[in-house]
């Protein structure tokens, strides 16, 4: 049964509060400029040529961001690690940064051990767990940020940090002006747009959440800048609204999956899309999303369109992720689901806390 968007009903379901941290987290994306400011760097942290994220899950997904975003401005080569093992061409001109807000992420614990051991220059990022005592008995740098929400909620500390720390290297331009601007625009656009107080019509992610309701979701980005932005939607879906779904990058989708289109009717009458689109990349994409898009409906298929908003490139990342983060919330909400608690995956970890005892 489908329920309703009303703050009574939102305050019966969010039983965690989840909705008070989507309406902080501009402020949360400036509070992430005073932890960076405060970090002191060895002066051994030079001559890098190589910038290393190891995270997994909702830790991971800022470092994806800061990929996106200096896709073509960083002259060193940044990777983004989701596993146990780090890759072998790290050394000592490499900036590793660890990720995991709880720290206590099986993985990343595994991969921190092994990126110390091949000498590269690690930063870590956590709000405590057993990373922070790994890093400060190894004398690594910590950065902590603040505790007490859940891991993917964090997105402002483990994207923008990273970012400040870089500049502060020298790596890439400084960007904290540009994060207050950020901040400014995701005010705007939860103020006028994004507000359990404003109704379906007006509100972009109420009425998406609405449209992907008893739907299989399909997330399409346009271009490189904005696939991290299709997989935090994705994966937001996943963990808040406790739905499957897909997602993928143009020009990519152009060159395969537009042939899954040609799938039965009866498949794909329970497919919705959504299309994140924006003004500023190359035309030549654009002309691509407009033709995919055409062709779905024509199988019968609804395509909703979700535009960035304001010019700089951040805030125009930032804002795909938080009108997601809030379509992600609503279709809880609907479903009747409380968006916070996970529970599959704190099964998996205590099923994975077995083997380890019996190891």
């Amino acid at each position: 049964m489908r329920r309703s968007l009303s703050l009574g009903t939102i305050n019966k379901i969010d039983k965690s509060g989840l909705l008070d941290i989507l309406l902080d987290f501009p402020v949360q994306c400036k509070v992430a400029i005073s932890i960076a400011d405060k970090v002191s760097l060895p002066a051994s942290f030079k001559d890098i040529t190589k910038v290393v994220f190891l995270g997994s899950g909702g830790s991971a997904i800022g470092s994806d961001l800061v990929k996106s975003y200096l896709y073509f401005e960083s002259k060193v080569s940044v990777s983004v690690i989701r596993d146990y093992d780090p890759p072998a061409y790290i050394d000592n001109n490499t900036l590793v940064f660890v990720v995991s807000y709880s720290g206590n992420t099986e993985e990343t614990l595994s991969a921190y051990k092994s990126a110390v051991e091949l000498g590269g220059k690690v930063i870590v990022v956590s709000s405590g767990g057993l990373l922070k005592e790994c890093a400060l008995r190894d004398k690594e740098v910590f950065i902590e940020v603040p505790p007490n929400i859940p891991p993917r909620c964090g997105l402002g500390y483990l994207s923008i940090i990273p970012l400040c720390i870089l500049a502060k290297l020298g790596l890439i331009k400084d960007v904290r002006d540009e994060v207050i601007r950020l901040s400014s625009v995701l005010e705007s656009l939860r103020d006028l747009n994004l507000n359990p107080h404003i109704g379906q019509k007006d509100n972009i992610a109420k009425h998406i959440a609405f449209r992907l309701y008893n739907r299989f979701p399909v997330i399409y980005a346009p271009s490189i800048y904005f696939e991290a932005c299709a997989v935090r939607f994705k994966g937001q879906l996943n963990e808040n609204s406790k739905v499957l779904a897909s997602s993928n990058v143009f020009p990519e989708v152009s060159h395969n999956e537009i042939m899954g289109w040609q799938a039965e009717r009866r498949i794909l009458k329970n497919v919705s899309v959504i299309m994140f689109r924006d003004n500023f990349i190359n035309p030549r994409i654009s002309k691509r999303m407009d033709i995919v898009r055409d062709l779905i409906r024509k199988r019968g298929v609804e395509v909703n369109e979700i535009h960035s908003r304001g010019t700089e490139l951040l805030s125009r990342i930032f804002s795909l992720v938080y009108i997601g983060d809030f379509i992600s919330f609503y279709l809880a909400i609907l479903r009747g689901i409380d968006p916070t608690p996970i529970d599959n995956i704190n099964y998996l970890k205590q099923e994975l806390a077995k083997g380890k005892l019996n190891s």
